[in-house]
């Protein structure tokens, strides 16, 4: 008998992950244009040079970059960052890349990265969306394994609607943050594709990147992403009418948040909205009266009242529906350009037709109109010629209206709703 012959072993080598290259440039004639653009004077000047130099510096190898600038160049900026008379806070990063261009050979790439951050979140805090991600993606060029600087750079491209470069610089921070561990950004870049496709109108790839977001940030434990994965893939659910899978997930992102996170109003308005769209007037009502301490802004406070409005009207609650109406139409009158106004008007006309007040619905819708025409609002046109249309085909029906049934909402919804109110006013007292 044959003795039996062993396989040779099989021979395994460490998987390589290959990491995509980033789009780097915008629409910019030349590079950081931009800025020059957003920033004008000295300071504008001062910020375009100090980010070229920081771009050059990153793309050479550390032994190469002793002799990178002229002699004499670091004097040159110094003496521009002190003429400038720049902001206290600025004043420190920038310093920071001035000595890098004076020893560049010892200059850490930490430091210049820490830097490039802080001047990034300064020129976002003061809206200057493409200084913001120049530096942004100066900082993730600076130390280019860091998958945290990469995910920075894709969020603030989108919000520039950059979607090409954001996609690029998120499908990066996936590779980095794969190979670093670092399941945060992992599931953060995640997140960040799903919304870019949700902006793009591709609602199926949107779903299936959330779903990734989702696992990742269950399995490493990370319960703020888990709830925030879990808030968007409500949203996607809600608006394709998937009526379990959305209140599913509107739980999960609801006990994943917990009371003291600040995305939990947000929540509490996207599930009390989709509650009003289903006629589940009275835990919606209930909801919107708890949102409002939560509206700093008076938009965001306008927008609350119009939602009351409507579900007032939808509850039955006249009293309360006039009272609000009052107010919100008030305050209206006295600022016309307001943020949002399309939408408040909506919700008006909206809730007057519920209670077969086709007049005042008829009013709200007509002046809807002329706001979106005004505004170039066109979807919010759109919306609004199709509410006038129906509330002035329905006129004849007042009596049918107003008398119509309201649906009762189902328990569970009812004692959602008090979870959410307890958590929305648990989260006023620890503030």
């Amino acid at each position: 008998m044959r003795p039996k012959r062993l396989s040779p072993p099989v021979r395994r080598t460490a998987r390589r992950w290959r990491t995509p290259p980033a789009i780097t440039h915008g629409a910019e004639a030349y590079e950081g244009l931009a800025i020059l653009e957003e920033v004008k004077g000295q300071l504008g000047f001062l910020l375009w040079q100090v980010g070229r130099d920081v771009a050059l510096w990153a793309s050479f190898a550390p032994e190469q970059r002793a002799e990178l600038f002229e002699p004499g160049a670091e004097a040159t900026l110094h003496g521009l960052v002190r003429s400038t008379g720049v902001e206290v806070q600025l004043e420190s990063p920038l310093m920071t890349l001035v000595r890098m261009v004076g020893s560049p050979d010892t200059a850490r790439p930490e430091s210049v990265e820490l830097a490039c951050q802080y001047i990034a979140h300064w020129a976002d805090g003061h809206g200057y969306g493409a200084t913001a991600v120049t530096f942004a993606q100066a900082a993730a060029m600076t130390v280019p394994f860091d998958a945290g600087a990469a995910y920075a750079v894709g969020r603030l491209a989108k919000r520039r609607a950059e979607f090409s470069r954001a996609e690029t610089w998120y499908r990066r921070a996936i590779a980095l943050a794969r190979q670093s561990g670092d399941w945060s950004s992992y599931a953060l870049a995640f997140s960040g594709l799903g919304n870019l496709y949700m902006q793009r109108g591709s609602i199926p790839a949107a779903r299936r990147f959330h779903l990734r977001a989702l696992k990742a940030a269950r399995r490493h434990s990370m319960r703020s992403i888990q709830g925030s994965a879990q808030h968007d893939l409500f949203v996607i659910a809600a608006g394709h009418n998937h009526l379990d899978e959305a209140e599913r997930y509107a739980r999960g992102a609801f006990e994943s948040y917990g009371p003291e996170h600040p995305r939990l109003p947000a929540l509490a308005n996207d599930i009390s909205y989709f509650w009003l769209e289903r006629g589940h007037f009275a835990p919606a009502l209930t909801v919107f009266e708890a949102l409002l301490p939560h509206m700093s802004r008076q938009e965001d406070r306008l927008v609350a009242l119009a939602n009351i409005v409507r579900a007032a009207a939808g509850a039955g609650e006249r009293r309360q529906f006039e009272q609000m109406w009052d107010e919100v139409w008030d305050a209206l009158s006295r600022d016309e350009a307001a943020e949002n106004t399309s939408q408040v008007l909506l919700e008006l006309a909206h809730g007057a037709a519920q209670l077969g007040e086709f007049e005042r619905a008829e009013r709200a819708a007509e002046r809807a109109v002329r706001t979106a025409r005004e505004r170039g609002e066109s979807k919010a046109l759109l919306t609004a010629e199709s509410v006038l249309d129906s509330v002035r085909r329905t006129r004849g029906a007042r009596v049918r209206a107003a008398a119509a049934p309201r649906p009762q909402a189902p328990e569970e919804t009812e004692l959602f709703a008090t979870d959410l109110v307890r958590s929305l006013n648990a989260s006023l007292v620890t503030r």
